[in-house]
C-alpha cells in the first residue's frame, strides 16, 4: 500500500471504465485525485466512492477537446493539492465506420478527445512538473494505436498519435525527472467498445469468438489496466520512459 502516498493525481476519463477503475487505483494506494470526466455526475460518483472508503478525491468536468478546459483541470490540481505528480489521460472516443463515409465532425471529435486532448493536458501539467523535477504521464492508448482492425482508420489513427506523443515527451523532458509512458490495451470489457461490436456482428459473437484474436480467450477488465497504470505512475517505474506497454492478452504477440 502507499505506491503513490500523497501524490496529486490527476485522471482524464475517470467517470467510467479503465478511467474509472484508475483513479480508485490510485486513490487505494494513497494518491489524492483529481476525477475529471465530461459527465460530471458520473465523476461525481466515483469521487463519492473513493472518499466513501476514506480516500481523497474531487469531482472535476471536463471536456479534454477544449484547452481551456484542461488547463483548469490543472490548476484545480494545483490549487487544491499544490502541484501536479501523476496524469492518467484515459478519456476518450471510439466512433467506428466506413472510412470514406467519415463525416468530418467524426474525425475531429476523435483526434480532438483521443490525441490533441492529451496534448493539451500533458501541455498544462508539464510546467508544474518542472519545478519539483518530478512527474509521470501515462496515456491510455490502444491496442489499435499499434495494429489497427477493420472500421477503426481514425480511431487507430488517434491513438497511433498518442504512441507517438508519448515517444516525444518521454525524449524531452527525460532529464528533467518527467517520465511519460504509454499502455495499449486490447479489447477491454468497457463500453466504448460496444459500437465497434456491433459492427462485427455484436457484443456476444465478439465474447464467444474473442479467443480468435485475443489468445488468453476473454476480454480484459478495467482493473487489470488499471493496476498497470498505477505500477507506471509510482516510483517503482523509475527506468521506464517513453515505454509502450501493451495489454492485449497476447493479440500482439500472434
Amino acid at each position: 500500500m502507499g505506491r503513490v502516498e500523497n501524490k496529486a493525481c490527476i485522471v482524464t476519463g475517470a467517470g467510467s471504465g479503465i478511467g474509472r477503475a484508475t483513479a480508485l487505483r490510485l486513490a487505494d494506494e494513497g494518491g489524492k485525485v483529481i476525477v475529471s470526466d465530461i459527465n460530471f455526475e458520473s465523476a461525481e460518483k466515483v469521487s463519492a466512492d473513493i472518499k466513501k472508503f476514506g480516500g481523497i478525491a474531487i469531482a472535476h468536468k471536463t471536456d479534454v477537446s477544449d484547452y481551456v478546459q484542461c488547463e483548469d483541470l490543472i490548476n484545480t490540481c494545483v490549487s487544491e493539492f499544490g502541484t501536479v505528480h501523476v496524469v492518467i489521460n484515459s478519456a476518450g472516443v471510439n466512433i467506428p465506420g466506413v472510412f470514406h463515409e467519415f463525416k468530418n465532425e467524426v474525425i475531429d471529435k476523435t483526434l480532438n478527445v483521443n490525441l490533441k486532448g492529451s496534448m493539451y493536458t500533458c501541455r498544462a501539467a508539464i510546467p508544474h512538473m518542472l519545478k519539483h523535477k518530478n512527474g509521470s504521464i501515462v496515456n491510455i492508448s490502444s491496442v489499435n494505436g499499434i495494429v489497427s482492425e477493420p472500421f477503426l482508420t481514425v480511431y487507430s489513427a488517434s491513438k497511433g498519435g498518442v504512441v507517438m506523443l508519448t515517444k516525444g515527451i518521454a525524449l524531452d523532458y527525460a532529464k528533467q525527472g518527467i517520465r511519460c509512458n504509454a499502455i495499449c490495451p486490447g479489447w477491454v470489457d468497457t463500453p466504448i467498445n460496444y459500437a465497434h461490436a456491433e459492427m462485427m456482428g455484436g457484443l456476444e459473437k465478439i465474447y464467444k469468438e474473442i479467443g480468435n484474436f485475443q489468445p488468453i480467450g476473454r476480454p480484459g477488465e478495467p482493473v487489470e489496466i488499471a493496476h498497470l497504470a498505477l505500477f507506471l505512475a509510482s516510483d517503482e517505474a523509475s527506468f521506464m520512459t517513453g515505454s509502450i506497454v501493451s495489454a492485449d492478452g497476447g493479440m500482439t504477440a500472434q
